[in-house]
């Protein structure tokens, strides 16, 4: 069954269909707003009911990860959505125990954490946090292991992965840099994060679906399985909404982005299953459908299609996603349906055999898509 909802863009009311069949043919405020606060309360108390593999747990909040990172960055776009002063608290109180109890060795993806210390640094103005984002900036720029042509390494906590590109990096430290630059005035570090935007694209980019491979290595330059892998590429639909919030970019510069944006939606589009979701393998419907990457998947096409980067058409698209996300929440604001840590493999067999379950940045993604449904006005 269809149902024809008003949704309120920048001013103009567009119809839509909405399916009504997945139950959620009345999103209001209330009803977001609750579910929020449940996915926060358990992402705070997220434990690993698994045994993990990575060498820093990514399960649990007491620990510094990209996992973590990821969920920091949500709740503080969740605070500044809302005004919620004790998100805000919980962040300041997170990061001040962290510090004081010493930060671990800098990569790529412990770098993640420090994207919403540039934001609790301007909106605090805490001094203390400044030393903090120079010095990982200028690690980042001077530091950092780099492939031929200058690209970021991809160095993992417990690995090197030599010669290595993720379309991961883009989101866990690229963003960081970008938004640091311009709080110190260092327009070097913007540039920086448009060349690793430009060089992950060139070589992640699969140009029969303007999809993402999750991994390219400059030994042998191949694209490992050719993975179009789900989250991967969420990463770049979520990230690259808020980072052209982040730094002012040349206006040819721009435009490649977008349409990098809108070839990847437009083929989104067309894989998305039934239930609004996406597989953990986009053009695999044998491999399970996953959670977090539809969430983010959702979030950017929303935002994109509010800050008029892509076409008004994909709307249905990002709100399909968005209903068919919330019926993986359960009763407790648990996200269902997310897949573990997964590393670039050699075979599409790993990805599939990716254990599922609940997840930091499972909860955040939901979150980061739930704090962009509140702008997008829906009624009768």
């Amino acid at each position: 069954m269809q149902h024809v909802i008003g949704i309120d863009i920048g001013g103009t009311k567009y119809a839509v269909q909405y399916s009504t069949g997945l139950g959620r043919d009345r999103m209001n405020l209330q009803n977001i707003t609750d579910i929020a606060l449940k996915i926060i309360r358990q992402l705070k108390d997220l434990k690993a009911d698994i045994r993990e593999e990575c060498p820093i747990g990514i399960v649990s909040m007491e620990n510094w990860e990209w996992p973590q990172g990821v969920a920091l960055f949500a709740m503080y776009n969740y605070y500044r959505e809302t005004g919620d002063k004790k998100i805000l608290d919980y962040l300041v109180h997170w990061f001040d125990h962290q510090i004081a109890g010493g930060l671990p060795c800098k990569n790529v993806n412990t770098m993640c954490p420090m994207l919403t210390l540039s934001c609790l640094y301007e909106e605090t103005g805490n001094p203390e946090y400044l030393p903090l984002l120079r010095e990982w900036a200028g690690h980042f720029m001077k530091k950092m292991p780099r492939t031929e042509e200058n690209g970021i390494q991809h160095v993992v906590s417990g690995g090197l992965n030599e010669g290595q590109l993720w379309d991961d990096t883009l989101y866990m430290a690229v963003l960081f840099a970008a938004r640091t630059g311009v709080i110190l005035g260092e327009d070097s570090y913007v540039q920086e994060s448009i060349f690793q935007f430009l060089l992950h694209i060139k070589y992640l980019t699969d140009t029969s679906t303007g999809l993402l491979f999750h991994g390219w290595t400059f030994s042998g330059r191949h694209n490992f399985a050719k993975a179009l892998w789900g989250r991967g590429n969420s990463w770049y639909t979520a990230g690259l909404v808020d980072y052209m919030d982040m730094v002012d970019l040349p206006e040819g510069i721009r435009k490649y982005l977008v349409s990098t944006l809108e070839t990847q939606v437009g083929k989104l589009a067309e894989l998305q299953d039934e239930t609004g979701l996406w597989h953990t393998l986009l053009d695999d419907p044998g491999s399970y459908l996953e959670t977090s990457c539809s969430a983010a998947f959702a979030y950017g096409i929303l935002k994109a299609v509010r800050k008029g980067y892509i076409d008004i058409k994909y709307l249905d698209t990002g709100l399909k996603a968005l209903s068919g996300v919330i019926e993986r929440i359960d009763s407790n604001g648990t996200v269902r349906g997310v897949s573990y840590g997964t590393p670039v493999s050699n075979t599409l067999q790993e990805y599939r055999d990716i254990t599922v379950c609940p997840m930091p940045y499972g909860q955040s993604m939901v979150l980061m898509m739930l704090v962009e449904g509140m702008k997008h006005n829906t009624s009768d």
